[in-house]
């Protein structure tokens, strides 16, 4: 019984710590690769353009390691996306939903690390999208070491059409 109780009470620690609260809007401005308003998930955000009706929350979400795809979602064909410089904790595919200016990738997260997507940079030819992984710990906690896939939107200036995919990461420390 104490041993249920010890383990009842580290689920309810470790739950505390991996939770976090969604971020506020970040200002910036169209196509300069600044983040211009934020969408969430539950320890992370996700950065998308100016128009204020973007999903709050990813359409695409992750059951037992694989993509729950609802049916008004398209997945960007493996040929369009590039991930050479990915290492392997990060998923390879990405999403296009609404009208095709919004596209769902998945970055980093866990314990003390949030996750943000950036685009980067657009073209005719490519969109380039940053998965940023943020490592916030205050002086003196303990953080886990858990890592999951977080889904995260931005959206795009225009519809991603044909154009290819570069998704980059890239880690800071808060």
């Amino acid at each position: 019984m104490r041993n249920v109780a010890a383990a009842v009470a580290l689920a309810v620690v470790l739950t505390g710590c991996s939770s976090g609260a969604p971020s506020d809007k970040q200002p910036g401005a169209p196509g300069t690769g600044s983040p211009t308003s934020g969408t969430s998930a539950p320890g992370s955000t996700g950065s998308s353009g100016s128009n204020p009706t973007a999903p709050v929350q990813p359409p695409v979400s992750i059951s037992e390691e694989k993509p729950v795809v609802p049916p008004n979602v398209t997945p960007v064909p493996k040929e369009k996306v590039i991930t050479t410089s990915l290492s392997d904790l990060y998923r390879s595919e990405a999403y296009v939903f609404g009208d095709g200016r919004d596209v769902e990738v998945f970055g980093v997260g866990g314990g003390c690390k949030e996750a943000r997507a950036e685009v980067t940079a657009q073209s005719a030819e490519l969109v380039q999208i940053t998965l940023v992984t943020i490592t916030k710990q205050p002086p003196g906690t303990v953080c886990t070491q858990e890592i999951r896939q977080v889904p995260l939107t931005v959206r795009l200036d225009a519809p991603l059409g044909d154009r290819r995919l570069v998704l980059e990461s890239r880690e800071e420390t808060a």
